[in-house]
């Protein structure tokens, strides 16, 4: 791999830093990763921050070409750029890219992210997952449905290199406020991970003709009654709520057999475990092509070669 970089990448999200110092390749030779992310940044000094994260790269590599991606385009970060619509190729959201100079003179070049704009339909949006797609479907050629689990899941149809659709589901989200702030986390005690009652909770949900507003109830009811171990309420919880998102994601779907998962660890595997109850196959790939998007991004923008 060379060790002579061409381009640097940041991933600037909400709780997050990324940055990644990129080869000619597309390969990573250096990588930061801080929890500085754009609502951590005092005053939206976002510049004062960027510098002080990635000056020693700065000053060593001063004429790079820098991509920014992920929510510092967002309205609460550095400088809001519009939704590119869907469907859409690399070479619009190349296109789409906004340059920016700092008040040093560097410039920067900001990449926007993806919505759902189309008549009789609420509107949906994405900033940094698109990245990463593009990263993943140009590494490996693929096509087909995309699942990125976490805090706000998007489920993503890619199709010869084209973000064709998406949704987000408020999963991730909607766990910790119920664990946290509802009588359903009353009876929750310590996180040791029970799989049994994962896979309980999520065969109730995919089984059950009730709605979810009433299956959630059993998450209360069944350690009142002592028919569930306080330890293993919240694993339960899980299941319910994955397994209403993946009814709810593959409700016009039915034919779609498989999902590719980008993710890594827990979260990963339990989505991988869900789908395989309810009949759909799962392959996971580690999440970290993010850098390759920038690179992507970069070459159809003409910013290396």
């Amino acid at each position: 791999m060379s060790e002579a970089p061409v381009l640097i990448g940041v991933d600037w999200g909400t709780s997050s830093f990324r940055a990644y110092l990129i080869n000619a390749e597309g390969g990573v030779i250096d990588s930061i990763s801080t929890p500085e992310g754009i609502l951590s940044v005092n005053e939206n000094d976002f510049e004062s921050t960027f510098e002080r994260l990635i000056g020693h790269w700065l000053q060593g590599y001063p004429a790079l070409p820098i991509v920014l991606s992920g929510m510092i385009t967002s309205r609460n970060g550095w400088f809001e750029i519009d939704y590119v619509p869907v469907p859409a190729e690399i070479f619009e959201l190349a296109s789409a890219m906004v340059e920016f100079e700092t008040i040093k003179g560097r410039k920067l070049h900001f990449a926007t992210g993806l919505a759902i704009l189309d008549d009789g339909k609420t509107p949906d949006v994405m900033r940094g997952e698109e990245t990463e797609l593009i990263g993943q479907f140009c590494q490996h050629d693929s096509d087909g449905i995309f699942l990125l689990p976490g805090t706000h899941s998007k489920w993503v149809r890619v199709e010869d290199r084209r973000i064709l659709e998406f949704e987000t589901y408020m999963t991730g989200e909607v766990f910790a406020l119920l664990k946290q702030h509802s009588i359903l986390g009353k009876f929750m005690t310590a996180d040791s991970h029970s799989a049994e009652a994962f896979d309980r909770g999520v065969k109730w949900r995919a089984e059950s003709s009730h709605s979810i507003l009433h299956t959630l109830f059993s998450v209360r009811t069944l350690p009142l009654f002592e028919q569930m171990a306080t330890q293993d309420v919240a694993d339960y919880l899980s299941g319910l709520l994955i397994a209403e998102e993946i009814m709810g994601a593959l409700a016009t779907r039915q034919a779609i057999s498989e999902v590719t998962v980008i993710g890594r660890g827990d979260l990963a595997d339990r989505y991988c475990r869900a789908l395989e109850l309810m009949g759909k196959s799962a392959t996971v790939v580690d999440q970290g092509l993010v850098a390759r998007g920038h690179y992507e991004l970069a070459l159809q923008r003409g910013l290396i070669t």
